[in-house]
């Protein structure tokens, strides 16, 4: 659950990239509106007047972020989730996303028929087609955007770093990327055409409902609107009404403004004069919400994170009370904590059953400029009790907005904005205590300890890893802690090389860099685990029980000759600082599984394989000292993790080149777990790959 709560972060971190766009542009838009007003600023707003010319031209530009949300989408979320050369995959999945409308535009030009779409309407409306990049496509809004951009994020992550053969070279990186992602979109594009338009069509029989149901009905389209906006689906939902026919000729917008000022000579409350305003009545929650929900995300947060907190939502609920924006506000919680998101619909609902239920009704389906300039000016003097019931009622809701969020925010510990996942209680912690957060994989106490003590964020250049080790190179040498401190939180060793720092971690390593380097992102700080770390003189008591059951073997991973660990001319492996084993000078190219296990990991630069054995022992297979410095070249790997393996399974091809060089090339085979083991004994001397054991011991 950790793991999972911890995917939901990243995406909820990366979607931000987008969604901090909103602010602004939605501000733009609301002061661009109020100044193209023509009941307040008279003939300055009439088309053909200088000051109209440049507001429209302002309008436009801050409406595109929202005209092309789904293109934002596709070209954020690879910035925040790709794992490496992110600036690549953004490339990618424009490239692909773009590729796959044209795909789609291709199928519904031929099968659009078949599939129940008329590609021959406009886009637009109620056709379920729109423009993308300025392709004719199916409307698949931001739900698409997001499937696609992910389907490239899992594509590069996997496969960017391929090594192809040299002379398929100009294909490799991006190139093979986009290749691989252009023959995926095929299928996809036939998936999406085949059932998107039943989607579509689902909610189009949602609407006649809506109609015939009175306040219930108004309710539940705000709900729907409301919950199928993160899919852009909610536009099949209000379009109709507000921008077409649906209830009232030409729509429900178009029918107020031309009425308008029947309407507000009118005595006849609003309600009996225009029924149809309530399917117009969802910018209530656009204005209230944001009061409850900013106050809500105040409160909660931690004291020293408020104004955070307050410079995040305070720009974010005013675009939403002022133009109906809601983007910024609502997504900032929609991908943290989704349960809120449907709550919110929930209240959304209520708001708008309840205002219709209290008599009101017009043009409210955006924030407040809209609601001056278009009910509460023009109807305020013979409509205004109506009004004040309004703001009564809505900020009535927003208290609920508040109390409900908080509670429901403190209850589950919803990671909303100026909150953390809460530690344990203040206590000692022990190297086993470390070893299961960070097997957890849900804490990030460990990696921002490891950051801590390397210095701080300030003092790092770079990071990265191999098979074992986090490598980083530092600014100041002098700013990292003796090798006794990274011990005490769970760590093997420290190696120093100037300012080159590798931190000895084990076979969690990328985990553990992720960790890092989000740490890094969002500069958090180690909190309980400083205080356990520098106050205690923390050791591992815990006592060691094995059970010895039988004698066991490992074979090993490379024909060569078998030499004792501490004849490595490397103080890790020499100093065992691993653990126990034995290292081969190979004679031969192939490397084999020593055992019976599953593969744990493979690293990226395809040097060094870890191995679970079908016992619960660790086995890492390092092919050279260096050789991550090689990135990649020289090694073909030929398992993946989660691959099973048998004893003499191969797993990696090492490049000829490598194996018979002046230097020789040490494969150390190490028990990283050996604490585990009893009467662990190593053979040296020649030995065949796969069928000459070279370590034995008791498990």
């Amino acid at each position: 659950m950790k793991g999972v709560m911890q995917k939901v972060q990243r995406f909820g971190g990366a979607m931000f990239t987008p969604v901090l766009l909103f602010s602004f542009a939605g501000i733009m838009v609301g002061l661009s509106t109020l100044f193209l007003n023509a009941s307040i600023f008279g003939s300055m707003a009439a088309e053909g007047h200088f000051w109209y010319q440049i507001w429209y031209m302002i309008q436009e530009g801050a409406w595109m972020v929202f005209r092309q949300m789904p293109l934002l989408f596709v070209i954020g979320l690879p910035i925040g989730l790709a794992k490496k050369q992110n600036a690549r995959c953004v490339l990618e999945a424009f490239v692909i996303y773009v590729t796959f409308n044209y795909f789609l535009a291709a199928v519904l030009q031929f099968w659009g028929s078949f599939f129940g779409v008329d590609y021959t309407a406009e886009v637009g409306g109620t056709s379920g087609l729109a423009s993308i990049c300025g392709i004719k496509s199916l409307d698949t809004g931001m739900f698409g955007a997001l499937i696609i951009a992910g389907i490239v994020v899992w594509i590069h992550n996997r496969y960017f770093d391929k090594e192809l053969p040299d002379w398929l070279g100009i294909f490799s990186g991006s190139s093979f990327v986009v290749i691989i992602g252009f023959f995926v979109m095929i299928p996809v594009a036939f998936i999406f055409a085949g059932l998107w338009p039943k989607v579509q069509a689902a909610i189009y029989m949602l609407q006649d409902f809506f109609k015939a149901s009175g306040t219930v009905g108004v309710g539940l389209y705000a709900f729907c609107e409301k919950i199928l906006l993160p899919t852009g689906l909610h536009h099949f939902i209000y379009a109709p009404f507000t921008l077409d026919s649906a209830v009232v000729p030409g729509g429900i917008e178009a029918y107020w403004a031309l009425h308008l000022s029947e309407f507000a000579d009118s005595t006849v409350p609003l309600k009996e004069l225009f029924p149809a305003g309530g399917f117009e009545l969802f910018g209530n929650a656009k204005v209230f919400a944001p009061i409850g929900i900013t106050l809500a995300f105040y409160s909660t947060a931690k004291k020293e994170k408020r104004k955070q907190v307050l410079a995040l939502m305070i720009p974010a609920a005013l675009t939403a009370m002022l133009t109906g924006i809601t983007e910024p506000i609502e997504f900032t919680f929609l991908f943290i904590a989704p349960v809120l998101f449907v709550v919110h619909a929930l209240l959304c609902a209520c708001i708008n059953a309840v205002m219709y239920a209290v008599g009101v009704s017009g043009a409210f389906g955006n924030g407040l400029i809209a609601w001056l300039s278009l009910n509460w000016i023009p109807c305020g003097k013979n409509h205004w009790q109506t009004y004040v019931i309004q703001v009564i009622v809505g900020l009535a809701f927003s208290l609920i907005w508040f109390f409900v969020f908080r509670f429901l925010i403190k209850k589950f510990n919803f990671l909303t904005p100026g909150r953390e996942e809460d530690g344990e209680d203040a206590r000692l912690y022990t190297k086993k205590d470390y070893r299961e957060k960070q097997a957890g994989g849900g804490e990030l106490g460990y990696a921002a300890q490891i950051l801590a003590f390397l210095g701080g964020k300030d003092n790092i250049i770079d990071v990265t890893n191999c098979a074992t080790r986090l490598r980083v190179n530092v600014k100041d040498a002098s700013r990292v802690r003796p090798e006794i401190e990274f011990k005490k939180i769970g760590a093997h060793g420290l190696s120093k090389n100037g300012t080159a720092i590798q931190v000895i971690v084990g076979l969690k390593v990328p985990k553990v860099r992720d960790q890092f380097e989000e740490c890094m992102a969002k500069n958090i700080l180690p909190t309980e685990y400083a205080d356990a770390a520098e106050k205690n003189d923390v050791n591992d008591t815990t006592e060691r029980k094995v059970q010895k059951t039988e004698k066991r073997c490992l074979y090993a991973a490379q024909t060569g000759t078998a030499i004792p660990l501490e004849k490595v001319p490397d103080d890790v492996f020499s100093q065992k600082v691993m653990g126990e084993g034995v290292a081969v000078i190979p004679d031969d190219t192939l490397v084999v599984a020593p055992a019976a296990g599953e593969v744990a990991v493979v690293a990226e630069t395809k040097h060094a394989y870890a191995i679970v054995a079908e016992d619960g022992t660790e086995i890492l297979i390092h092919i050279g000292l260096e050789t991550v410095n090689l990135q990649g070249k020289g090694f073909e790997a030929l398992v993946k993790p989660g691959d099973k393996v048998q004893i003499g399974t191969p797993l990696c091809k090492v490049d000829e080149s490598l194996v018979k060089g002046e230097t020789p090339l040490y494969t150390p085979m190490i028990i990283t777990n050996a604490d585990e083991v009893a009467n662990l004994k190593c053979r040296t001397g020649k030995a065949a790959a796969g069928k000459d054991y070279i370590i034995e011991y008791e498990k």
